[in-house]
């Protein structure tokens, strides 16, 4: 089994003729995963190689049926794209884009509110259930199919570094994903570990956070309480200096809140292994999961 998505997800592509769409979109498809059609305004009736592109999310799933969509679309238009994949009634919308404005994704939130779409990202990986279906731009040879693992980050390339680490001793992975670091994004941690308790597969999870915001601390609180498969958590920032940004949007130590330290002292609070050096991940891993 797996979280979100299967063998069975059909994916569409929004902004597929992009050079980003269609890098990635290969990408996907050499992955083995079922992109069934591409959306780009305009440009429907031609075709991404074999792929049919459509001019609106409507047309696409009423053809095609897709069930999900994976957003490569410049900041300016990722909202209006994001709500016409929730218009048109996705079950997933993964939206790789990074640098949409704040209040856009306010407008956004908004207008999801009722609707049965489920949001990853912005400024995001995306998500892949190694051997089976990738919907974003993580390198899909590093991760392992089989399980017993699964990892939810909010940074992209540390999910990568993870990923390797737990390959390389041999503990496959259910589901990966990555929920982005933007202030106000979809699916958020405890949305996840929520899915990883209910999914038989899924025996253990990796918890990857970072400074800034207090969703680690409210994630800790929540395995305490309802969670009884092991978690291994890791915060990244340690060493960032107070009132600067690092990286994400929503990486940064205000007035004392979200520092590393906190979210680490929380998480042992809530019975997480903690690891303070990314690399003996892996190794702890192995110790605490086999």
């Amino acid at each position: 089994m797996a979280i979100f998505i299967d063998h069975n997800t059909r994916v569409l592509i929004q902004g597929i003729t992009g050079k980003e769409g269609q890098f990635h979109t290969r990408q996907c498809v050499q992955y083995g995963t079922n992109i069934v059609a591409g959306v780009t305004p305009g440009k429907g009736g031609q075709k991404m190689d074999e792929i049919p592109v459509f001019n609106s999310v409507a047309a696409a799933c009423r053809e095609t049926g897709a069930t999900a969509s994976m957003i490569l679309v410049p900041p300016p238009f990722a909202a209006e794209a994001i709500l016409e994949a929730v218009d048109a009634g996705v079950e997933l919308a993964v939206c790789i884009t990074e640098g949409i404005p704040v209040l856009d994704m306010l407008r956004v939130k908004n207008g999801m509110a009722g609707k049965k779409t489920r949001l990853i990202g912005p400024n995001c990986p995306g998500i892949i259930t190694p051997g089976t279906c990738k919907i974003g731009i993580m390198p899909g040879p590093i991760h392992m199919p089989g399980g017993p693992v699964g990892v939810v980050s909010r940074s992209g390339t540390l999910t990568y570094e993870v990923v390797h680490q737990l390959t390389a001793v041999g503990l496959g992975q259910t589901t990966c994903l990555g929920i982005g670091g933007d202030p106000i994004n979809g699916t958020n941690f405890i949305d996840c570990l929520s899915a990883f308790q209910n999914d038989a597969e899924t025996r253990a999870v990796v918890m990857v956070g970072e400074i800034g915001g207090n969703a680690e601390e409210e994630a800790a609180a929540w395995i305490a309480k309802n969670m009884d498969k092991p978690v291994v958590g890791f915060i990244a920032g340690l060493t960032a200096p107070p009132g600067r940004r690092m990286g994400h949007a929503g990486a940064i130590v205000s007035n004392g809140q979200g520092t590393a330290a906190g979210k680490l002292a929380a998480m042992r609070e809530n019975g997480i292994h903690v690891c303070e050096k990314l690399g003996e991940l892996g190794k702890l891993c192995k110790t605490v999961f086999i």
